[in-house]
């Protein structure tokens, strides 16, 4: 294989992976009645629409049928992709849910 292939490989599994990321935020912010496009909003204002972000939420299951995903599994998800505002906007939502409660 060469360097060039290998590095376009990597590539590829990095934008898999993070395209599960995206998926993982959206169908948490689903199961939880959050609106994973006002968090996103919160997290990076003024970034504009993000098409990812979109395309997993055409994906997400009814939460009736998805998997439950734990507060701290999505955090530590959106922290390992240096996604750390959005891990602390999460945080913050599901701090205050956990109020409400």
């Amino acid at each position: 294989m060469s360097q060039e292939e290998l590095s376009r490989k990597i590539i590829e599994k990095y934008q898999q992976d993070e395209r599960m990321m995206i998926q993982i935020f959206a169908q948490w912010c689903t199961n939880q009645n959050f609106d994973a496009v006002a968090l996103y909003e919160q997290a990076y204002p003024g970034q504009g629409k993000n098409e990812a972000l979109h395309d997993a939420l055409e994906e997400v299951l009814p939460k009736e049928e998805a998997s439950d995903i734990s507060d701290y599994m999505v955090v530590e998800v959106l922290q390992f992709f240096g996604n750390d505002d959005l891990a602390f906007v999460v945080s913050s939502a599901a701090e205050e849910r956990k109020g409400k409660r």
